[in-house]
Parts: structure tokens; sequence; C-alpha cells
């Protein structure tokens, strides 16, 4: 009786007040003696003039971001809000906390450095402690973005309205990753398994890598993505081909890369053969010397051997399509996410960059070192050669407006927070936060 009929109403068997002897626990609602005042509210009912979350505080996630590989802030969010839809339940469905205010803005910081990413994922919390640290685990179990592996680490939980940013709650993340962990490996394909039964006499494996039979004696290899679109060209008599499979661009790959004369990447035409070339651009450098692009929203592994023919028969510079390529992705990235807005609160060594802000002239800089020491006064014509002169340098002080200018420069020195004395309506660029002198 009491697990049957403890969640409320009005008791089935019409005992009323003499139904509590019996132990069931539904709420007595039609006996006149009631004291309904003193009652509680009924089970389901919210609390009169109450709000559910009206002592609760705000908290700020602060993850670091590791890809084996190009990827671009469009990337990340949709593989956070994509990658822990269901993992979590209902309740702490992210699209739906979002939408509902509980969960703020996703910010996230980039800087790519020779086809690899590392950056910082910045997400705003009005839930309990818990349930922020839940969260916080999830966005732990993701491994891959795009075609690239990531590993994404929480630092600390940070709690804005009482500035305890040293409290951070990680064991929980650590109890959600054992079990997660152990069912993340991706299944295999059996599809690909079954049709490596047709090429099985032709193909071979390097270092892992599928390959053509010509592929180590060739003075020309064909780059693609994974192992089906080396068999798909070997139907059509290209036996020079090699497949990154997918999880990076192996070191083994880039030495055989330069003993070629001749190395083309040859790539899908959708988004994900985009980001692969930056990826192989960014580890090739000069060895890759032409760029083949499958047709738009196709795969090579899917092409006829005329469309085959025509692309490679098409191919440009890798120079001059990876140029083109990049500005695509940014042009995307912004227009999808936008250049971001201001932190919520300048950090405690941004603040106290201030007074390296007072002393200087108009248009002067100073370069912030990992010790927190500034460098000499630079004047801006001469800054950017400071900073690539500079050696661990982590932030940039300005005494003037932060442009579209100091951003590049800044994103281009790998640091991620800049002080200046006023700044535009573009506030987050490049993976680079500006504050202004207001902001501290």
């Amino acid at each position: 009786m009491i697990a049957e009929y403890s969640k409320g109403g009005v008791c089935p068997d019409g005992l009323q007040e003499s139904c509590h002897t019996r132990g069931c626990l539904a709420p007595i609602t039609d006996s006149p003696k009631a004291d309904n005042s003193a009652r509680p509210p009924e089970w389901g009912r919210p609390t009169v003039g109450k709000k559910e979350m009206s002592n609760e505080g705000k908290y700020v996630i602060h993850a670091t971001i590791k890809a084996d590989g190009t990827v671009a802030r469009k990337d990340v969010v949709g593989a956070i809000f994509g990658q822990t839809e269901g993992l979590l339940g209902e309740e702490l469905q992210l699209r739906k906390l979002q939408r509902t205010g509980r969960i703020g803005h996703v910010d996230v910081n980039l800087n790519n450095n020779k086809g690899r990413v590392k950056g910082e994922i910045i997400l705003t919390s009005s839930i309990d402690q818990v349930s922020t640290a839940v969260i916080g685990a999830a966005l732990e179990t993701i491994d891959r973005i795009g075609p690239c592996k990531a590993i994404i680490r929480v630092q600390r939980i940070e709690n804005v309205n009482s500035a305890k940013r040293d409290t951070v709650i990680d064991r929980a993340k650590s109890l959600l990753m054992g079990m997660i962990e152990a069912g993340s490996d991706e299944s295999r394909n059996i599809l690909d398994e079954v049709r490596s039964v047709l090429t099985v006499d032709t193909e071979i494996e390097i270092n892992g890598m599928t390959a053509g039979p010509n592929v180590k004696n060739s003075e020309a290899i064909i780059i693609v993505e994974g192992r089906n679109d080396v068999r798909n060209l070997l139907k059509f008599g290209i036996k020079n081909a090699i497949a990154t499979m997918g999880s990076g661009v192996k070191p083994e790959l880039v030495e055989l890369a330069k003993s070629k004369n001749n190395v083309t990447a040859f790539l899908d035409g959708d988004r994900g053969g985009r980001l692969l070339l930056m990826e192989i651009s960014g580890s090739l450098g000069k060895s890759l010397t032409h760029v083949a692009i499958a047709p738009q929203s196709r795969e090579v592994e899917h092409l006829e051997g005329k469309v085959v023919t025509k692309c490679l028969n098409q191919k440009e510079t890798a120079g001059k399509v990876t140029s083109r390529i990049q500005a695509e992705i940014a042009k995307e990235d912004d227009a999808s996410v936008g250049r971001g807005s201001a932190a919520l609160e300048a950090p405690d060594d941004v603040k106290g960059w201030a007074e390296m802000l007072d002393g200087l002239k108009r248009n002067q800089a100073i370069i912030v070192l990992e010790d927190g020491s500034g460098t000499d006064p630079v004047g801006a014509s001469g800054l950017e050669a400071a900073l690539a002169d500079s050696d661990g340098a982590t932030g940039l002080v300005f005494a003037g407006k932060v442009n579209d200018r100091i951003f590049e420069l800044a994103s281009g020195a790998g640091i991620s927070n800049v002080l200046g004395k006023t700044v535009g309506t573009t506030t987050l660029k490049s993976g680079v936060q500006a504050f202004s002198a207001k902001d501290l």
C-alpha cells in the first residue's frame, strides 16, 4: 500500500482519515477537519511565491582542449551539444538547459599551431553545484571533434558569486569517466571489413596506413582520408594512394612525403575534407605540392572513374588552395558562432596589469611574460617584431584601442588575453579575449 499510493492523490479506497492508520501516505483532501494552513503543498505542485533556484550561485566551468588536427569553434560547440545528448538524462540536457537560461553561452578560444589545436572552453551555469560538476564530467567524455582526436579536461569550476576560484569539484568527473571509457571505442565497420575481400591482393599496409602497391617506389603519391578511398582509386588503376586513416597525420607519412617529388592531397568535398586539408598542410608544410577536392558534398570513396580523373586533372597548387579554404572556414566560423562578447569578469591576472597600462604612453604596448613581469614599452610599429622575439608571452597591454590588428598579432603569438585602453564592439576574435580599463 505504501509503495503504491505514496506519490499523492486522494485515497482510492475512500478511507480518508482512517487510511493513514493502514500505512497509506496519500494526502487527505476530503476531511473537513484537515488543517489546510498547516498542511504542506501537494506533491507535484510548485511552492507559490518561491523561485526554484533563488538561492543557487552561478558557476563557470573552465576546461582545456587539445586536438590532433585543425578544428574550429563551430566544431567544438557542435561536439559539446551533440556528444553529450542523451548521456545525462532528460533533466541535464544541455540544449534544454540553454533554452531555459540555466546554461549560458559556450565560449571557445582556440590556437592553431602546425596543424594542432590547443584552447580553452568556458561554460557558464546557473544550476546547482552537483549538476554543474556532472556536466563538467560529461565534457571530458568527448574524445573526437570532426575527424580529429581530442582531449578535454576540466581545470576548475569557479563560483562567480563567492569568488572562490580555488574550489573545484573534479572527483565527480572521474567517476563518470570510468563508465564511459569502457564503451567509448568506435565499433568497426562491418561493411568495410567485408569489402576488404575485393582488394586484398592489391592493397598494402605501411605503418598502419592502407596504401596502393606503388606508393613506396613512385615519385608521386596521393594522400586520401580512409582505406575505402584507396580501394576506390585502385579500381581505376591508381596505385600510388595512401590513407591517413582518419587519425591525424602520422610522422611516418610526413617522412614519406619528404622523399617524394609530387605529393597531392585528394580529399572529400565536405567540411571534414577541408579540415583534414588544413591538418595535412600544417604537418607536411612545403612537402605538400598539390590539392584535389571531390565535388561538393561527395566523398572520394564513392566517385566514378571519370570524376576521379577530372578531379586529379584539375588539381591546384597547395598554397593557393589552403589559403582559400582557410579563409572560408574562418568566415563560416564567425557566421555560425559569432565573434563573441566580453567575458563575465576580467581574470585576476589581467586586473594586475592595470599598473602597466597606467604608465604607458599612447599606442605603446607591454608584452606580459610567463612570470607576470612585463617587457619594456614598445611602439605600435615595432610590436610585431617584439612579439616574434619574445619567449613565453602570455598577455599584452596596449595603451590604445584594441582593433583587428592587435587581435591578429596577439593570436599569432599565442596570447589569449589583451588589456587595452578601450575595446570596440568585437571583444573576442581569433581566440583572443580583449578587456578595457573599465572592465577591471
